[in-house]
């Protein structure tokens, strides 16, 4: 008998530990508004809201969790005077998301594209769900231009892959080698509500493969420099410029090479100079080191565009170069 009730208990550690120990389910990611409406209503509350002197994020957390993030003066680029910004999280509450604030936290309800409360000092507001695009979107590349993706072909990329929609799936390098110049690119990013951090809807624009402009969905956050439009580990936007996620973005960037001298010594760190979805975000800023392990080390040669893959799906489109004369 205590033989047997030996091996039942080993049995059931055995159980416990193996299951404690088996990998988690990684969230699920939605490409498409229709994936992500049959999944809950919890795409559609999320967003951006706005009138003309308030601006509000709603960042869906997943678990029928919210987060709404309310901006003095309108949206991010679009009027936010950038004061402090006031936070509040919130329920799913049928068909409506429900934030109860208090203590000076903004308070209130968004249902049917309308975020109605107040905004914690007695103020009430009601906010419009809007849709903002880029103004660079679907922009043509000008004469002169290397157009690297048009839908048509990956074959301007390492072992590119083109999916049914005609898009670039991230984690290539283009055959080309760049120097100083301007780059456009547009990226999509899933809707992947139960992701956190760097596991968020996560990719990157390597520039020389040694330079990277972070793309990751940080939609409502704080815009760190391990966040969209941050200089990964270097410099964090002026302004998290970030849209929803399932929406079309922008990146247009200015590059300027490191300069090195004939005995292979850097005299002047590389320079960019960056717009996220139409607004600067970065001016000339230098960049005195590769920004990770991840590419090539700096150096006089010249490196490719690099679409990191980092276990997320993500998609570029309309991608064009413009070398410096």
């Amino acid at each position: 008998m205590k033989f047997a009730a030996l091996l039942i208990a080993f049995t059931l550690t055995a159980f416990t530990l193996s299951a404690a120990d088996a990998p988690k389910p990684r969230p699920a990611a939605y490409l498409t508004e229709a994936e992500a409406r049959a999944a809950g209503p919890d795409y559609d509350l999320q967003g951006e809201y706005a009138d003309a002197g308030l601006g509000a994020q709603i960042i869906a957390l997943g678990d029928s969790k919210f987060r709404l993030v309310l901006h003095t003066g309108g949206l991010p680029g679009a009027g936010w005077d950038k004061s402090a910004k006031a936070e509040v999280e919130g329920v799913l509450d049928g068909a409506k998301a429900v934030f109860k604030g208090g203590e000076g936290k903004p308070s209130g309800e968004v249902a049917g594209g309308l975020l109605t409360g107040e905004d914690g000092k007695g103020a009430k507001f009601k906010l419009t769900k809007v849709f903002r695009q880029s103004p660079t979107l679907l922009v043509k590349p000008p004469a002169g231009a290397q157009v690297l993706f048009d839908g048509t072909s990956p074959d301007a990329w390492q072992n590119g892959k083109m999916d049914d929609r005609k898009f670039l799936r991230c984690g290539t390098k283009s055959k080309d080698l760049i120097k100083s110049g301007t780059l456009h690119i547009e990226f999509f990013m899933p809707f992947k509500p139960l992701g956190r951090g760097q596991d968020r809807g996560n990719s990157g624009v390597y520039l020389q493969d040694r330079y990277e402009v972070q793309v990751l969905d940080s939609f409502g956050l704080k815009g760190e420099n391990n966040e969209c439009g941050g200089i990964y580990t270097k410099h964090k936007p002026f302004v998290n410029m970030c849209f929803p996620p399932l929406t079309w973005q922008t990146y247009d960037i200015e590059f300027t090479e490191a300069q090195w001298d004939s005995e292979g010594k850097k005299t002047k760190d590389a320079t960019l100079t960056v717009k996220h979805n139409g607004v600067l975000v970065h001016d000339h800023a230098p960049v005195n080191s590769a920004t990770t392990a991840a590419g090539l080390k700096e150096g006089p040669t010249p490196g490719p565009i690099q679409l990191q893959d980092h276990g997320n799906p993500i998609f570029y489109r309309n991608i064009w170069w413009v070398p410096t004369k």
